[in-house]
């Protein structure tokens, strides 16, 4: 259980991110070596910058995609359909959701959730919480909220079914 930032109701819970899913680090290869990249083809690879200014819910890729190459020899993973993508530096709180299987740079924490949880609950949720996502933060040259940090952030937590309804309405 999470402290609450706010009295929710008795049928809901304030959790943890790492109570409802897995955060995972994106990868960042080498920009200098075009090996790395490919126009048209390749793995969906997303960045803070891909994520600017979006309405939509939903990302399908970046401007970039990972070369199979890279993304064997790279920190980089794909991450599944559903999963929850959040810039985490640079600037921090840009969200969107998956819409397909998807990389993403180092300066993402991706939350993979459990299957009973609904994502775009939780990506409107951290779209409205980003100076809160800011205070947990830290960083001399630019703030950064570490993977350890992000699996602290509380998150209100209403009942699976509730979850739909209220990003449906949110949305």
């Amino acid at each position: 259980m999470s402290e609450p930032r706010w009295p929710v109701p008795t049928h809901w819970a304030w959790v943890t991110i790492a109570d409802i899913g897995k955060v995972c680090d994106g990868g960042t290869p080498p920009a200098r070596q075009s090996a790395n990249f490919c126009d048209h083809e390749g793995i969906p690879w997303v960045t803070p910058a891909d994520m600017s200014g979006r309405t939509s819910a939903y990302i399908r890729r970046g401007r970039r995609n990972l070369s199979e190459v890279e993304l064997s020899k790279s920190s980089a993973r794909i991450l599944p359909p559903g999963t929850v993508i959040f810039s985490s530096r640079a600037p921090i709180g840009y969200c969107a959701v998956a819409a397909n299987s998807i990389t993403t740079i180092q300066g993402c924490k991706n939350v993979v959730l459990k299957p009973e949880h609904v994502p775009e609950y939780l990506m409107l949720y951290l779209r409205h919480s980003r100076a809160y996502a800011e205070s947990l933060a830290s960083g001399t040259t630019f703030l950064e909220l570490s993977a350890a940090k992000m699996k602290t952030v509380a998150v209100p937590l209403p009942p699976p079914e509730k979850q739909a309804v209220i990003a449906v309405a949110l949305d």
